[in-house]
């Protein structure tokens, strides 16, 4: 699945995503993510949706929202700051993450 991109502010980009159905908040942990319905490692997802926004004065404030769909169907949310700064357990996660939002 090729990810659709989006350029809006962060909290506009989880209104549209609540609205298209991603109910669930992920979360990285220890290489995977996490909901609330279960744990999912980086083959058992697909990132659909990204938004993407930069802060206009300050790279501090770039933040990505990723649509995530599991093979199971939960569908969910991941907002992230800089990938850089996430945690060395989650790199596999974090490699999948980057490789869709560089994609065109």
């Amino acid at each position: 699945m090729k990810p659709t991109y989006h350029y809006a502010t962060v909290l506009k980009a989880i209104e549209e995503l609540r609205q298209k159905g991603f109910t669930e908040d992920f979360n990285l942990h220890e290489n995977c993510l996490v909901c609330s319905t279960g744990k999912f490692e980086a083959e058992d997802f697909e990132i659909s949706h990204i938004y993407y926004y930069e802060g206009e004065s300050n790279p501090d404030d770039e933040a990505t929202v990723y649509g995530i769909e599991s093979k199971s169907g939960t569908k969910g949310i991941l907002v992230t700051g800089d990938e850089q700064d996430i945690d060395p357990m989650s790199q596999r996660i974090v490699d999948k993450l980057l490789v869709s939002r560089k994609r065109d």
